[in-house]
């Protein structure tokens, strides 16, 4: 989590962490990322999830992670249709495995 000089507000902080996502605070403005749309935070450390950074006044940057996203991404979803497959790569090789030992 990065934070301004002393005395000066939060610019961004991740708020809470549940079993179905992750509250966001950027900029004055709560934000919901969920697992199902964003998989790459499942699973991960407090740490990890809680050290982000605010870029450029528009970029959120997870470096333990490397993730990025850009605030427009969680204002206006609808602009990127393309989603994380991570979970279904990682159900696709399970399902392999499981095939080739029958």
């Amino acid at each position: 989590m990065k934070s301004l000089e002393h005395g000066s507000n939060i610019s961004v902080s991740v708020e809470n962490i549940t079993p179905f996502g992750i509250w966001l605070f950027v900029k004055e403005k709560e934000y919901f990322l969920s697992y199902q749309d964003y998989p790459y935070f499942k699973n991960q450390t407090l740490n990890s999830i809680q050290d982000v950074q605010l870029l450029h006044d528009y970029h959120l940057y997870w470096p333990v992670l490397d993730v990025d996203l850009e605030i427009d991404n969680l204002i206006n979803p609808e602009k990127y249709p393309l989603k994380s497959r991570i979970n279904t790569h990682l159900t696709n090789q399970s399902s392999g495995r499981a095939a080739a030992r029958r």
